[in-house]
């Protein structure tokens, strides 16, 4: 019998909460800032927040935090809602803090009426400054001790337009002596005249990430509000906005983000990269995104492994990405159809076989789908991998070499006789002789050869195009080393080879495949690809080459 797997310390609040009759169902919500696209630091989230409401009874709502006019997009709203999607969850609404900024206004005005907020003239300088530091107390603004009705008449006219960016602001009235600096009369509204993505020219003011967050997670009767830990001296200011509005108690609960080797996280560097044509683009097959590990080959299911095995936490660390690329592997070696591909062919002729073609039958060999079987086929000229011969071998080199004798895959076993070069030296063609008794599934030949090849038919090969990706950085985390985070992008991460050979079953193939290259790697069809030129990105290796190369 498994032992069954242990709660994480939110499964153990939660039953808890459920146990007590304090709910009877949870409603946890995932609320991105549409400026940017998703990463695996999201993925994160999106499985612990919809894991959650799959696990016990409730539900989860998708809130977009659309407070910052000036860098959200509704391309980044649409690239959100296709990764959840992709990721295999459904969220019960979709709701944006837009959709509540007539209230949030309301909420203020309470405030202000409570004696609990006030505008204010002063610079962000002066401000800063009026905070103090960790160790040395505030100084109360000389605009704090405004009357209510000046403040909502104030108020009012912010909102009305009549004041210039920076011009006011809309501060809470706390304590400038509170021991956590964020509760030292924080801004809760400022000015911005932008246009918003959603409701257009309508509002010139707009409310700080504190002061919508908790406000919308009350509003939607969020239970359990789930932050990362950096948000940990915010959950005062957070309580203290709830408690003075006396509206649903919503309340917040961190866990640590994870970060993983050979990349980087922020969207600020993210977003260096692609502005800095680093990479092609926010789904260059190389970046931490998830439309871009979409793009690479990833599966929903893989990642939704690597989230689980990672788990949640109250410590930060970091993650090797080699755990994802094994979950990758696990999936794919599943579910993957099984094809030959030369990406550095040389000529194989079998000088004793007829003009004549046959097929051969090769197992498709994927556990989880219906290819058992597949027709290849095979004829007088064929191409091999450059790498699979040699001309004067090491010992115990069992591939193919003067003399010796190799099996190709699942058809009949050969023997090399003569290499034939161009004029500068170079390995153009290989005449080989073919055992016919030694047919795969019916060899009589009795003989026995320990190396086997793949390989495809010259006169039916599709050419293809074959990017090799790998990891994007040098060095296991850029953002900690000295100078620039770009100085460590590996130079090598992309390889492009333009002109390699398939069988003809990839003509087939269909972007939502994913397939196992034989001996090369997993492939899936790139959005590159046209009717007359197909392109395959490599997902992931057959093996952790990079951990090999990194011993030598």
């Amino acid at each position: 019998m498994s032992e069954e797997k242990s709660l994480n310390f939110l499964e153990e609040i939660i039953e808890t909460d459920l146990k007590n009759g304090k709910y009877k169902q949870i409603i946890t919500r995932f609320p991105p800032e549409p400026n940017g696209y998703l990463h695996m630091g999201h993925a994160t989230s999106i499985c612990l927040n919809f894991g959650l409401t799959k696990k016990y009874p409730g539900y989860t709502n998708l809130r977009f935090d659309d407070t910052n006019p000036v860098t959200e997009e509704t391309e980044y709203v649409d690239s959100i809602k296709a990764d959840i999607k992709w990721l295999g969850f459904e969220w019960k609404h979709e709701l944006y803090a837009s959709d509540y900024f007539d209230q949030l206004y309301q909420f203020a005005v309470t405030l202000i009426k409570k004696g609990l907020a006030y505008v204010d003239d002063s610079t962000s300088e002066e401000i800063a400054t009026q905070k103090g530091t960790p160790t040395q107390a505030g100084v109360n603004s000389k605009y704090r001790d405004r009357s209510m009705e000046e403040n909502i008449s104030l108020f009012e006219a912010m909102r009305a337009g009549k004041y210039k960016d920076g011009e006011k602001v809309l501060r809470a009235k706390i304590d400038m002596a509170h021991t956590n600096m964020l509760m030292r009369d924080p801004i809760i509204y400022r000015i911005k005249h932008a246009h918003h993505h959603r409701t257009g020219d309508k509002w010139c003011i707009y409310p700080m990430y504190d002061f919508a967050h908790g406000q919308s997670d009350s509003i939607e009767n969020i239970t359990h509000s789930i932050c990362t830990l950096e948000f940990v001296p915010h959950r005062e200011l957070y309580d203290w906005l709830i408690e003075q509005l006396n509206i649903y108690p919503s309340h917040q609960y961190e866990f640590a983000r994870r970060n993983m080797t050979y990349t980087v996280m922020s969207k600020r560097k993210l977003l260096q990269l692609v502005n800095e044509k680093h990479v092609s683009g926010w789904d260059d097959p190389r970046m931490p995104t998830i439309s871009a590990m979409r793009r690479r080959g990833y599966t929903p299911e893989s990642i939704r492994e690597f989230c689980d095995r990672v788990g949640i936490a109250k410590r930060e660390n970091v993650v090797d990405v080699g755990l994802l690329e094994f979950c990758v592997r696990e999936h794919l070696n599943r579910i993957a159809l099984r094809r030959m591909v030369v990406l550095d062919p040389v000529k194989v002729v079998l000088t004793n076989y007829n003009d004549e073609v046959e097929y051969i039958t090769s197992e498709g060999n994927a556990d989880d789908v219906n290819d058992s079987t597949r027709a290849i086929p095979f004829g007088k000229e064929l191409y091999i991998e450059r790498e699979d011969f040699m001309e004067n071998p090491p010992k115990k080199y069992f591939r193919l070499f003067p003399g010796s004798m190799v099996r190709l895959k699942s058809a009949y076993i050969i023997q090399c006789n003569e290499v034939i070069k161009d004029a500068e030296g170079n390995i153009v063609e290989l005449k080989c002789t073919y055992l016919p008794e030694s047919k795969s599934g019916n060899d009589t030949s009795g003989i026995h050869v320990k190396g086997t090849l793949h390989w495809v038919s010259a006169a039916h090969a599709v050419k293809i195009e074959v990017r090799l990706y790998d990891r994007l950085f040098k060095v296991e985390d850029p953002s900690n080393e000295e100078g620039d985070f770009k100085e460590y992008i590996n130079p090598d991460s992309l390889q492009v080879i333009p002109n390699a050979y398939a069988e003809p079953a990839l003509k087939d193939a269909k972007f939502e495949d994913r397939y196992q290259f034989l001996r090369k790697g997993y492939f899936c069809l790139d959005k590159d690809s046209t009717t007359d030129k197909l392109i395959f990105n490599r997902t992931v290796t057959l093996k952790d080459a990079w951990a090999k190369e990194q011993k030598k």
